[in-house]
């Protein structure tokens, strides 16, 4: 018999170990899941990072870093004294603003009108034009340095905004610490923050945006506890500003909304899933919320600043030729009274281009210089008597009062004065005839004397006084009916409404104007043609004033329609875009992206004196940020491939949270560089400043996670989190390490004194091409300049009573002057026996003089004579030269004319030939009189041109404007 097992099952009904009964247990059943999971959105591992409730050690450290931004940022802030690069632009609007001349810029007009602020509040009147790089601030007093203080001030703010928004993504305070402190000594953005420039507002309000949307998004993923809550809304309404500031500066501030609204499309995602907490009402109050901060408020903010621009802008300018005859009319003086409507045969007319900033018909009393060499026909871009025109028939009306049989014609252009006006339909056929020339407008099978195309025909002006004209004067009226406005406008001819062709009967080519200009003999004026399939927006005119000897005072008159602030700011929108595209040309400084991220190239900003200011990354910065976002890419690459094979690393919150955090930095830095590899336009350097405030967020985001958070690499590699002296003391050397760089490239930064030798050691790149040889071989050269000539008088202001610093200073001349032998010596005169010279027993001073060409190539004393030899060859120079007598002190001697002469007799070595310089020619205004066409007459009608040319504030070649701000960033 087996033995009895000592372990029994017990039954439900068994009794306890004490005896008595056991209790009856029961199962329950596990409750079904839902078919469809609910999540609560809150995001795991993060904490409340709110920078409002900052502790005040951290408020110490941001100060502190500011104090040493603003040292860094305001060193010798008023050097160099002059116009640099882009200042030409932006200190010219600055000068319009305050004239309140409209003008046409790319960029929006916040930054502008700060810095615009900056110098009114400083005493600046606008008279100072920044025309050219180089140009002198101190002699007119501008105060160049508060206008350089906005992009400064910016610049230094760009510092803590680092600091709170890496404190806002849950970084430790010395990581913080640090990236302000890259920012800080960062060379680029020190350049570019010191002259008045807009890139240092932009990225000052990109990362103030930055800033709070990072802080919103804190606020958001702490779930639904923390949802529109006070700060909630804050940092949203501020996330909407931000937007609408950055887009204000420039057109990149679109990247920023593209990312900001890249990260609201995945929260409102990620808040679908939540249908716990979530409701459909939630939910669509989440979305409205998010359409109100960050897109109504950033459009009414951008629309304010154009509304503040327009207020400031009410007067005619060089931009007013881009906007359209409306919008012109909005201008003061370029309003114009109401006129009438029909036009009629005998009407005194002015066209209008209906294209390309709509110049006017126009026609003087100059010959084209090839083809026909009759009157020339131009478009004009000012009201001028000379775009009068008056409407003719084909055929000349009958004079029934002299002979009833109707045999006989009025002869004349003024036979319609005296008639019952004839309205001018459509089809009907013309002649417009100039009355200030007495000729009527003529095209004919000849070539036109520039656009020289087989499918145009020139356009001139034929005839004299009392010439009847021939066919190839007759047009035909063609209404384009899809462009007038109104139903009689597309029957026959009114002011304004009717838009129209007028075809050439003879030819069948159609009277068309292009972005074509003239030479100087047609005082570069708009070509117009007659082109056989041209474009119709070329093709189209329309009458813009009207004027007949018998319209009736009460006959129904029209005007340009008021366009109203939409209606000017959707236009303006569409001229900055379209010039914005244009801008395609190369320049001598440009690159392109895939430089960028390895600092391959810089931008020349400005050089004189033997010193030199070149737009170049601090490279420590650059290539380590660069490298830590690789870094992150290549962590994504391998975290998708790992995801893909069911790895469980998400389930790690520092996991998770890396891959959030740097993730939405990274994303931000590529949504503000990737797009530029699809733009053909011109691109510089300092179109990554945006992007590169993201890498190095993203690189001190990085070193956070490594030494503060992350406590083992995959188990394997021991982390340093517990150990933070070790993160600590490697963040502070990397810092010192990009201290010691910034410092070697500072002279290029802030235009100081620096050695050929140091210049070549620190040049890494054959790219970086500035010049070593601009600077001196040592220190001791730059302690021997003195001031520069056409510095003005020889008693110099001081820097304190000036405002700013003492003029730019020229090299020393002691390596160039020479003692003239006693018995060589010239004529003295007696001032200059008077102020010493004749106490000068050995000799006199006299500076040395030299030519050169124009390349700046040196020319001998041979060279200078054979050019003195053969007479009329003259050449130029950038700058001119000239003798001077000077006594012992150094100080100059002047003659009389007679005695300067005698001393030319008598043997002076350095007399200069005479020559003008076509570049400063140009820029004075002045014009060869070999400009005159040939068969052209040059009397009033000359004087009278130029002298509207000269006080019109508009200009005849709105495209060179253009392409004088190609120098410059134009998103």
């Amino acid at each position: 018999m087996a033995p009895k097992s000592n372990s029994s099952k017990a039954s439900p009904k068994s009794s306890a170990p004490n005896g008595t009964p056991a209790k009856k247990t029961t199962v329950q059943s596990t409750p079904k899941k839902p078919p469809y999971p609910s999540y609560d959105y809150t995001s795991t591992g993060v904490r409340d990072t709110n920078i409002l409730n900052l502790s005040s050690n951290d408020w110490q450290i941001v100060g502190a870093i500011t104090i040493i931004a603003l040292f860094v940022r305001l060193f010798r802030i008023y050097q160099p004294s002059s116009v640099v690069f882009d200042e030409v632009h932006f200190g010219g609007f600055a000068s319009k603003y305050i004239k309140g001349k409209f003008f046409m810029d790319v960029h929006p007009p916040l930054a502008k009108m700060l810095i615009t602020l900056a110098g009114w509040l400083a005493g600046f009147d606008g008279d100072f034009d920044f025309k050219d790089i180089g140009k002198d601030y101190m002699e007119p007093g501008v105060p160049y340095v508060a206008m350089r203080l906005l992009p400064a001030i910016c610049g230094v703010l760009a510092v803590p905004t680092m600091f709170l928004t890496l404190k806002a993504s849950g970084c430790k305070t010395f990581t913080s610490a640090m990236g302000a402190g890259l920012v800080v000594f960062e060379n680029g953005l020190v350049t570019q923050s010191r002259l008045i420039l807009l890139d240092s507002p932009l990225v000052i309000f990109t990362a103030l945006t930055a800033l709070s949307w990072v802080s919103f998004t804190n606020q958001h993923e702490l779930g639904p506890k923390a949802a529109f809550r006070p700060a909630w809304w804050f940092w949203l309404a501020a996330t909407g500003v931000g937007l609408g500031a950055t887009a204000s500066v420039k057109w990149v501030g679109l990247f920023t909304i593209a990312w900001v609204g890249s990260l609201t499309a995945l929260q409102l995602w990620v808040l679908l899933g939540d249908t716990r907490n979530v409701t459909a009402r939630i939910w669509f109050k989440h979305l409205f919320a998010r359409i109100f901060c960050l897109i109504v408020i950033p459009i009414m903010f951008y629309m304010a600043m154009f509304a503040i621009h327009f207020l400031c802008l009410v007067n005619p300018g060089d931009g007013d030729g881009f906007m359209s005859s409306e919008f012109q009319s909005t201008l003061n003086s370029k309003g114009m009274a109401d006129v009438p409507a029909d036009v009629a045969f005998g009407s005194r007319i002015s066209l209008r281009h209906h294209n390309t900033q709509g110049g006017y018909l126009h026609s003087h009393t100059h010959m084209y210089p090839t083809g026909s060499k009759q009157q020339q026909i131009t478009l004009y871009p000012h009201k001028d008597e000379n775009n009068v025109w008056l409407v003719e028939n084909q055929t000349q009306p009958l004079d029934l009062t002299v002979d009833p049989t109707g045999n006989t014609s009025v002869p004349g252009p003024m036979a319609w004065d005296t008639i019952t006006p004839e309205n001018v339909l459509d089809g009907s056929l013309i002649r417009l005839y100039h009355i200030t020339s007495d000729r009527r407008l003529h095209s004919h099978d000849v070539r036109p004397p520039v656009t020289e195309a087989e499918w145009q025909n020139e356009v001139s002006a034929y005839g004299y006084q009392g010439f009847e004209g021939d066919a190839n004067d007759l047009f035909r009226i063609e209404i384009v009916k899809s462009m007038s406005d109104g139903k009689v406008a597309k029957e026959r001819l009114r002011t304004i409404q009717t838009k129209f062709k007028l075809v050439h009967v003879m030819t069948g080519c159609v009277l068309f104007s292009h972005k074509v200009k003239l030479p100087d003999w047609g005082f570069e004026q708009q070509e117009v043609t007659c082109a056989r399939g041209g474009t119709l927006p070329n093709s189209v005119w329309y009458v813009e004033s009207n004027q007949h000897p018998q319209l009736q005072e009460d006959a129904e008159k029209v005007n340009y329609r008021d366009p109203g602030f939409f209606g000017k700011f959707w236009e303006l929108q569409k001229v900055m875009w379209t010039t914005n595209a244009g801008l395609v040309e190369s320049h001598a400084w440009d690159s392109r992206p895939p430089s960028w991220p390895v600092l391959r190239r810089g931008i020349n900003f400005w050089g004189k004196d033997n010193r030199q200011i070149y737009l170049i990354g601090n490279p420590l910065i650059w290539w380590s940020s660069t490298a830590a976002i690789g870094l992150y890419l290549v962590f994504k690459a391998l975290a998708v491939l790992r995801w893909q094979r069911n790895c469980d690393d998400y389930s790690y919150d520092t996991f998770k949270r890396f891959d959030y955090e740097v993730g939405q930095t990274v994303l931000g830095w590529a949504f503000h560089y990737f797009p530029f590899f699809l733009m053909q336009r011109q691109l510089f350097l300092h179109h990554y400043f945006p992007a590169l405030f993201f890498a190095i967020m993203a690189l001190c985001q990085t070193w956070d996670f490594v030494t503060n958070r992350v406590g083992s690499f995959g188990g394997f590699v021991p982390g340093v989190k517990d150990k933070p002296a070790v993160g600590m003391v490697g963040g502070t050397v990397f810092l010192a390490a990009s201290i010691v760089v910034f410092g070697l490239y500072a002279p290029l930064a802030y235009g100081n004194m620096w050695t050929k030798n140091e210049c070549k050691r620190v040049k890494l790149l054959e790219t970086w091409d500035w010049d070593c040889n601009t600077f001196h071989d040592n220190y001791a050269q730059y302690s021997l300049l003195t001031p520069s000539a056409g510095s003005g008088a020889a008693a110099q202001t001081s820097p304190a009573a000036q405002g700013g610093p003492a003029p730019p200073v020229a090299d020393d001349p002691k390596a160039d002057v020479h003692v003239t032998p006693q018995h060589q010596q010239p004529y003295i005169s007696d001032d200059a026996a008077h102020a010493g010279i004749s106490g000068m027993e050995d000799g006199f001073v006299e500076e040395k003089v030299e030519y050169r060409d124009e390349e700046g190539n040196l020319l001998d004393e041979e060279q200078v004579r054979a050019l003195e030899e053969e007479g009329g060859i003259s050449f130029s120079t950038k700058y001119e030269t000239r003798t001077r007598l000077v006594d012992q002190y150094g100080n100059e001697v002047f003659e009389e004319e007679e005695e300067e002469s005698r001393a030319g007799d008598a043997g002076v070595a350095g007399t200069s030939i005479k020559g003008v310089d076509p570049e400063t020619a140009d820029a004075r205004g002045e014009a060869d009189a070999s400009a005159v066409p040939p068969n052209a007459a040059v009397g009033e009608d000359v004087r009278k041109e130029r002298s509207l040319e000269a006080n019109a504030e508009g200009t005849a070649e709105p495209e060179s404007e253009v392409g004088k701000e190609t120098g410059r960033d134009e998103l």
